[in-house]
């Protein structure tokens, strides 16, 4: 049996360092090809890293919670002589689409070099020179079987026939309260983390096993930060937290944001009723069955359109040249209970409204997983902010790093508004917005927001 001696990868695009969170194998256990056996923490995202050896685990090197730099050597396993040779080169080119992350750094001297995990198409675990060559299923279909978690449930019911405008979501009846809950373990610490008791949410999985998005609908924005009970002050007079991971790779961006780009923030009040009317009717249309719909889809639509009538908003500066893209990459800030991030949607101008709402659900829903990674936030052009699921009208937000835009979305509640000379009850919402001065002059910002404001104030406008 050889002895391979396993380094920190680099799982995202210069990333130096990274925290081994949680050990999934231990001393003596066997371990398989692709089987996920550590999950760790960079400076953007939490990612399970799929073994590309099989054998034994000989010794786990690094304890959890200690940050090691890439190219570390964390594990050792024992290798059969049968298993995938390790020394072989790996393939000179990977496909990009399926193959997104980077390689290990080469690993110290006496160490075997190893392959960063990225994810596949279907979202397993693929090592570059070990993954497939074209999209592979990596989840085993799961079926009823003696002594099984599901003996007592009864076969699912048949698949039903698709709605006309579009597939129809079929919610599987609760199952009876005696019967035990079918979740996978990802979604089990989605509800942990959330504080939702999985025994009260309706299963819509073709198992009736609870989903992703089952466990979001049932949670509240403000469960991620637990602000719902008072806790009793704590017995320590102060707790010292490390400045590492999500937190560090935040504070250093904020600090070169807002120090290096002189800020200018602008506002406006809106009268959003047709917004609340249109989303209503969106959420009320088969076409939209399954997907989430709200205010903050309007809003990115107006942004989109903004842009293309205000370009430079949708800028990067460098010390040479001002560079203009002529194509959106739609930041969304995200608050997860590991802090704030930022990840985009690619190519939204390109997008329909059905298909930017599916793509901005998913995207919260990943983000507030933990399970981002840092190619989605990557490339963002410009990014908007909604502090209105807070209760705050409106904020001067800090800009992402890189970008010279930034919207934020305010509360929308009902307020006294002066229509065609009489005072009516309104959905009224305040926009603001920061811009880079080096870039956006004070009458580009102004336009900008007005159009953007005009959406808000008139969906139809997206028509024209």
């Amino acid at each position: 049996m050889n002895e391979i001696r396993f380094p920190l990868p680099d799982v995202g695009e210069g990333l130096t360092e990274a925290e081994i969170v949680q050990w999934r194998v231990a001393p003596g256990d066997k371990i398989a090809l692709d089987q996920v056996f550590v999950e760790i923490e960079t400076a953007k995202s939490l990612v399970e890293l799929p073994s590309a050896f099989e054998g034994v685990v000989a010794e786990l090197l690094v304890d959890e919670g200690s940050t090691v730099d890439v190219g570390t050597p964390i594990l050792v396993i024992r290798a059969d002589d049968a298993a995938p040779d390790a020394s072989a080169p790996a393939p000179a080119t990977v496909p990009a689409a399926a193959h997104p992350a980077t390689t290990a750094a080469a690993p110290p001297s006496g160490t075997v070099a190893s392959h960063a995990p990225v994810a596949a198409e279907a979202g397993g675990a693929v090592l570059v020179g070990h993954g497939s060559s074209g999209h592979t299923a990596t989840r085993r279909k799961r079926h009823p079987s003696p002594g099984g978690a599901h003996e007592h449930l009864a076969a699912p019911p048949p698949p039903a026939a698709p709605a006309p405008h579009g597939p129809a979501v079929v919610a599987a009846p609760r199952p009876d309260p005696g019967m035990p809950v079918i979740a996978k373990p990802p979604i089990r610490k989605l509800a942990k983390d959330l504080g939702v008791d999985l025994s009260r949410v309706t299963p819509t999985g073709p198992i009736g096993d609870v989903t992703r998005g089952d466990v979001i609908r049932a949670a509240s924005q403000v469960t991620v930060f637990r602000n719902i009970q008072t806790p009793e002050w704590p017995t320590d007079r102060e707790d010292r937290i490390p400045v590492k991971g999500v937190r560090k790779a935040i504070a250093q961006a904020m600090v070169q944001s807002a120090y290096s780009a002189p800020h200018v923030s602008v506002f406006v009040d809106v009268d959003a009723t047709r917004t609340m009317e249109y989303v209503k009717r969106l959420k009320a249309s088969t076409d939209y069955a399954g997907v989430k719909v709200s205010p903050l889809l309007i809003m990115a639509k107006a942004m989109i359109w903004a842009v293309r009538r205000s370009p430079t908003v949708n800028a990067q500066w460098t010390d040479d040249e001002i560079i203009v893209k002529h194509y959106v990459n739609l930041g969304i800030a995200a608050a997860t209970p590991r802090g704030l991030i930022v990840p985009n949607v690619k190519e939204a101008q390109a997008m329909s409204m059905l298909e930017l709402a599916t793509a901005i659900e998913q995207l919260t829903l990943t983000a507030r997983e933990g399970r981002t990674q840092p190619a989605e936030m990557q490339g963002g052009t410009i990014t908007i902010t909604n502090i209105g699921v807070f209760g705050m009208d409106t904020g001067t937000p800090i800009l992402n790093l890189g970008e010279v835009g930034i919207v934020a979305l305010g509360t929308i509640k009902q307020k006294p508004w002066v229509v065609d000379g009489e005072v009516r009850p309104r959905f009224v919402t305040t926009v603001g917005a920061s811009f880079d001065h080096r870039v956006v002059d004070g009458d580009v910002a102004s336009r900008f927001l007005a159009d953007v404001a005009s959406i808000i104030e008139e969906p139809a406008l997206l028509l024209e």
